[in-house]
């Protein structure tokens, strides 16, 4: 008899019945975390968790079955949920159950995500999911790009390309700026320091947004004084701490004057051009030279996914692309490498649990959810106003509402956050505008519900 191919091998590649019994429990454990509401949960301490499980890793191994019992009774939850309706931390999560489920597939398939040549299904449904974001934002066409692995490395990848078409303007230039305002995030300094430039921080107005104008000011003051130049212009749409979005039309057209690539981080906030209730807020990202968007922040994605799309991804894959004699195959000719788009060649098809969802549930389901959250986030906002010890910090552009609760310090913030976690109730931790300590609720989850916002407002 001739065994198959998965029957030849043996050891911890072979599908045993033992395999079965835990590809079933697996499943059930999945099925049964997307039926049911999420767990809150949260952090332990090492100390804590090493003396429950112990050492995991031994030469013989505990078995899948006690591994995966180790997992789902311990080690989960001693995570926070992401997708917990009263998450409210940072940029929290809310895959879709398409989503999640074929994230399961994604997993099962063992595709490789960099090139045509081995993934070209996988590639052609994430360039739709890429293009459906394109268009939204008013690209043309010739638009395209990747899904790279966030918004940290999807705003490096820009910017690589933005300095290299800047030194074909400028060759003589040995010393190099990127500009933003001193409200983005933190990654545009990361990638800056990557990078080994400069950055130059340009103080908002007194709405909290990067203008044309000052933009404008600013490089011509920073390029009479030395010998640095700036090659590129980041304009946040929807910043982390508050959802300011910046003048995108002005700050785009003081950028291309000057022959200055321009950027638009929209990590988190470009989600919302699915929304027509916001789509106005964001005139002029149609003028970006390259922009990001997260999936998996409001678009309802699992972790990893930064939508990093280019005008004229040509620039970019003149740029990324990685030259070896064994990627010879994959050059011969115009097929579509992701790869060669950001700085990566090993890729996951992140992309694929969002198409996934976009092609089941439709655009229209996209817009709705979008809208459900802006609208949480206004009555959010208006149950703040009347709250007899808070106050509003500034109405939402988006879905962030900041606020604060008076003669209240740091270390008040900090415990009443750390009691609301410990409760069960919430999560959300202090942050900070101009070095007061401020709440802020991030609201992502279309399953955040009013009776969700009055919980926690209650303990305040």
């Amino acid at each position: 008899m001739i065994l198959s191919y998965r029957g030849r091998l043996s050891g911890m590649h072979e599908f045993t019945s033992e395999l079965e019994d835990l590809a079933e429990r697996a499943l059930t454990y999945s099925l049964e975390r997307l039926k049911d509401d999420p767990p809150l949960d949260g952090p332990r301490s090492a100390h804590d968790l090493f003396a429950e499980v112990g050492n995991t890793i031994s030469a013989e191994g505990m078995g899948g079955l006690k591994a995966l019992e180790v997992f789902t009774d311990v080690l989960a939850r001693a995570c926070i949920s992401t997708d917990h309706p009263r998450n409210l931390a940072y940029i929290p999560s809310a895959p879709s159950e398409h989503a999640n489920l074929f994230d399961l597939v994604v997993g099962a398939s063992a595709l490789y995500g960099g090139s045509w040549q081995e993934g070209a299904g996988a590639v052609f449904a994430e360039n739709q999911a890429l293009r459906w974001v394109a268009d939204l934002a008013g690209l043309p066409e010739s638009a395209g790009g990747v899904f790279a692995q966030g918004g940290t490395v999807g705003n490096l990848s820009a910017l690589v390309v933005a300095r290299a078409e800047a030194r074909k303007r400028w060759p003589e230039t040995v010393s190099w700026a990127v500009l933003c305002s001193k409200e983005a995030h933190s990654s545009i300094s990361s990638a800056a320091n990557v990078m080994d430039v400069e950055v130059v921080l340009v103080e908002p107005n007194e709405s909290g947004r990067l203008t044309g104008e000052a933009v404008a000011r600013e490089i011509d003051a920073f390029h009479a004084s030395g010998s640095t130049r700036i090659f590129a212009v980041v304009a946040t749409a929807g910043t982390t701490n508050l959802g300011i979005i910046d003048e995108l039309a002005t700050v785009g057209t003081a950028a291309h004057e000057r022959d200055i690539w321009f950027h638009v981080d929209g990590a988190y906030g470009l989600a919302a051009l699915c929304a027509p209730s916001a789509r106005p807020k964001f005139i002029g990202v149609e003028k970006a030279d390259s922009l990001i968007v997260d999936p998996h922040k409001w678009l309802f994605a699992p972790f990893d996914a930064c939508a990093l799309i280019y005008r004229n991804p040509e620039l970019a894959r003149a740029v990324h692309t990685q030259n070896a004699s064994y990627l010879d195959a994959l050059h011969h000719d115009d097929s579509w490498n992701p790869s060669d788009y950001a700085i990566n060649l090993t890729r996951r098809t992140r992309g694929l649990p969002f198409w996934f969802s976009l092609a089941a549930n439709g655009t229209d389901a996209y817009a709705e959810a979008v809208e459900k959250t802006l609208e949480m986030a206004q009555i959010a906002a208006q149950k703040i106003r009347e709250h007899p010890r808070l106050e509003l910090l500034r109405d939402p552009d988006l879905s962030v509402v900041s606020f604060t609760r008076p003669g209240w310090q740091k270390d008040d913030y900090k415990n009443w956050s750390d009691s609301l976690l410990d409760d069960g109730i919430g999560f959300v931790p202090a942050s900070s505008h101009k070095g007061q300590s401020i709440l802020r609720f991030a609201i992502v989850n279309p399953w955040t519900k009013i009776s969700d916002i009055d919980q926690i407002l209650a303990t305040l």
